[in-house]
């Protein structure tokens, strides 16, 4: 092993080189790519919006798979399973792929169908209406922005820990206060630049065609390098032989608990509560408005047969190979025992576990994929992964302010087609700003797996409050006012308890507790207020 680490440490340099150019090539691609698909874009607000319903079903499922996988499932997820094991995929990925469909299933063909009868193109326009209140959509609006901000950061501080361990010590004399590395503010400016682009550009139809390029790109390169670090290793076999023995099975007293389903949870490295409550947490698709207005591109309801089945099998070909990179990595850079990392990724990683969650797949490709073409183009790919997600957000806020605070507050026939699409596009360049300005004040104080879970955490507790729009006539305006502030007020307690790390309460994920909060308060409220009227529930309910 070690000497697959010193014949790798000479060939960094060359490596980061030639991969830079093979990214700068890619990023040229992708914006050509996605400018020409704006040349399709008919200049009116509904196109820019939600592509005037004609997105088929492959690019459907491409752009909302593309949307969900982010640094959180690339960078995140390999650098989680480095540190705590396998338990990794159990948690996340065995649970998503099918609650993912569920969602797809029972909430996005539903409120496709709602919104493109009734004009919407926010979520927030459908709980206006169905709930007859005005005041829910100030409600709702800075808490769903709130919640998309961290999801945002995620993507961003993602690119910081691919492309810095990559570049490590290249540099030297250009940017010697950050190690010879390219810094964090200039990756940023680039990522930023290129989807604020194409999104100012053409809107989500320019999305939709460049995330399905960027998911075909990651997916694929993804593949590749699972291919490429097991043959470095001598195989799978070989390569899983190596792994740390702690990072596969815990202790006889981790294993103390009664019942064979109970021990192979434990195995997992988590108890059974918290693994059966961290299903919750990818309920959050059913709340994210970046997949809302991607649902309503949709050309029909058949759009969504492909997207339904095919979800769950993209999820495990993109987790899987991340996950076991990670576990492999446990044997070539002993997480407990940093002393035995090679001098140069010990650099990299700072020489501590805690900070080289983010760097892991980074630096494994860098010392274990020699080719400098190849760790180009599967860097390329887990850039696409990070893109495919932040070009969605950023759109889904320009969206939501201008139709849920702008034109909600001055009538829709107040502003031009041409002059709503240009205050959509000033919000987009706002929160670009904003979320590039935070990237860099947060970069090194929070693990991208565990700011990720508290973001999807937040929309997952608010999937209740969708699913009793959709499915109980009975829920009221007060009813949906008091899910949202219970929702919130235990989102946030837990948030500020666990200072944004992961956290549980006696074992049990907090996203348990905030979703039953919000759907009790829901239920009780509901039952003791006023319905809504006969012609709203005729209209949800026809």
């Amino acid at each position: 092993m070690m000497s697959i680490l010193a014949e790798a440490a000479g060939k960094p340099a060359a490596v980061a080189t030639s991969s830079l150019v093979v990214l700068a090539l890619y990023l040229c691609l992708l914006l050509t790519l996605a400018l020409m698909s704006g040349r399709l874009f008919r200049g009116t607000a509904k196109d820019y919006f939600v592509a005037s319903h004609s997105i088929g079903p492959f690019m459907l499922l491409m752009s909302v798979f593309g949307t969900t996988m982010t640094a959180f499932a690339l960078v995140g997820s390999t650098g989680k399973s480095f540190q705590q094991g396998v338990g990794t995929y159990g948690l996340m990925a065995s649970s998503s792929g099918l609650i993912h469909a569920a969602c797809f299933f029972l909430i996005g063909i539903k409120v496709w169908a709602i919104a493109k009868r009734h004009g919407y193109v926010t979520q927030i326009q459908f709980f206006r209406a169905r709930y007859e209140s005005n005041g829910l959509g100030y409600l709702l609006f800075p808490i769903l922005v709130l919640l998309v901000v961290p999801y945002l950061l995620i993507g961003v501080i993602g690119s910081y820990r691919v492309i810095g361990p990559l570049t490590a010590n290249k540099f030297p004399e250009v940017f010697a206060a950050y190690g010879g590395s390219i810094p964090s503010w200039l990756t940023g400016l680039i990522i930023c630049g290129v989807v604020l682009t194409y999104i100012f550009a053409g809107g989500s139809r320019a999305a939709a065609w460049a995330n399905t390029f960027q998911t075909l790109v990651f997916m694929a390169m993804g593949v590749v390098a699972f291919y490429l670090i097991s043959d470095k290793l001598g195989g799978l076999a070989a390569a899983s032989e190596q792994i740390n023995p702690g990072h596969l099975v815990r202790t006889e007293s981790e294993l103390s608990i009664t019942g064979r389903a109970g021990t192979f949870i434990r195995e997992l490295g988590v108890s059974p509560i918290t693994f059966l409550t961290y299903m919750f947490i990818p309920l959050s698709v059913g709340m994210f408005p970046h997949l809302f207005q991607h649902w309503l591109t949709a050309k029909s309801a058949k759009s969504f047969r492909l997207m339904v089945i095919a979800h769950p099998l993209c999820i495990a070909i993109v987790w899987v190979p991340c996950v076991l990179i990670g576990l492999w990595a446990t044997g070539v850079f002993a997480p407990n025992a940093s002393e035995a990392w090679p001098p140069a990724a010990k650099a990299i990683l700072g020489g501590l576990p805690d900070s080289s969650v983010g760097a892991v797949l980074s630096v494994t490709l860098k010392f274990l994929v020699s080719h400098p073409i190849i760790v180009g183009l599967v860097t390329a790919g887990i850039l696409a992964a990070i893109m495919s997600s932040l070009d969605s957000q950023f759109l889904c806020l320009g969206t939501m302010f201008t139709n849920d605070v702008v034109l909600h507050k001055v009538g829709q026939d107040h502003f031009s087609e041409k002059q709503t699409v240009l205050i959509a596009r000033g919000f987009v360049v706002a929160v670009v700003v904003v979320t590039y300005a935070l990237s860099l004040l947060l970069e090194k104080q929070q693990n991208v797996f565990d700011l990720a879970v508290w973001a999807f955490s937040g929309f997952a507790a608010l999937t209740s409050l969708v699913l009793a729009a959709l499915y109980w006539k009975g829920s009221t305006k007060a009813g949906a006012y008091a899910c949202v502030i219970a929702v919130a007020a235990t989102w946030l307690y837990f948030f500020l308890k666990s200072g944004g790390h992961e956290y549980t309460v006696g074992g049990v994920m907090p996203v348990a507790i905030c979703f039953f909060a919000g759907l009790i308060a829901m239920i009780v409220v509901s039952l003791f207020t006023k319905k809504p009227s006969q012609d709203t529930i005729q209209k949800f309910f026809p």
